[in-house]
């Protein structure tokens, strides 16, 4: 149905108002990105561990499967972030991810002389620290499916062993279940945080308490999503 002179959605569509003490911090495709990435992880970090933990591989058993559901899970890691990138809700924060503010190297100061006040540690959308683990677990991510390819297909690259592909593909994969316990600690500890990634919302309060950058240079932030016209 067409919409009314000056009106941005059609005649007839229902939007529910933004909560005053609510703002919006993540769209549902970010959402949902996040949450096949951590799924897909998890497999492979429970596959794994069926596969090299000897009384794990006992009880479970069925080496072959959980060989091939391993393989498949890490090539398909990367599948959710490429399909994100249709988002421009994603993209936006990827420019955030990716980009190091001053007061970013104030963050960190603070966290090394474990000052914990909000004004010791300004932030915008991201902090210093989900920066630097976005830019580690990206990059991780590539260097276990090059060398799990490497595994998988002998001779893909005659220089380089297998013997050095299988050192390189453990020893980064207990970094990774290291640097992930990290970010499950201080996701449980923030339950806000979660909510957040759990509904796409947070309370004004909280994000001008750790966020406070985030509002203040970014004036849309917050704002809902248009609804589609027809």
């Amino acid at each position: 149905m067409p919409s009314t002179a000056g009106s941005t959605t059609p005649t007839g569509t229902v939007t529910r108002p933004e909560p005053p003490d609510r703002v919006r911090r993540f769209s549902t495709a970010e959402r949902m990105i996040h949450r096949a990435t951590g799924w897909l992880m998890l497999l492979c970090l429970v596959t794994a561990a069926c596969l090299y933990i000897a009384p794990l591989a006992q009880l479970v058993g069925r080496r072959p499967l959980m060989v091939t559901i391993h393989e498949w899970s890490g090539i398909a890691l990367p599948v959710p972030s490429l399909l994100g990138l249709l988002s421009s809700d994603f993209r936006a924060d990827l420019r955030r991810l990716n980009r190091f503010a001053v007061y970013d190297r104030q963050w960190l100061r603070s966290v090394r002389r474990r000052r914990t006040s909000p004004e010791a540690r300004p932030a915008g959308k991201f902090n210093a620290g989900q920066k630097i683990y976005a830019g580690w677990i990206a990059g991780a991510v590539l260097v276990m499916m090059f060398t799990g390819l490497l595994m998988w297909f002998i001779g893909l690259l005659p220089f380089v062993s297998r013997t050095s592909a299988i050192f390189v593909h453990d020893c980064l994969a207990w970094a990774i279940v290291i640097v992930l316990l990290g970010h499950m600690r201080k996701a449980f500890e923030d339950p806000e945080a979660r909510l957040g990634m759990r509904t796409g919302h947070v309370s004004r309060s909280w994000a001008d308490r750790h966020h406070a950058r985030w509002l203040r240079e970014e004036p849309l932030a917050g704002v809902p999503e248009k609804a589609d016209t027809v």
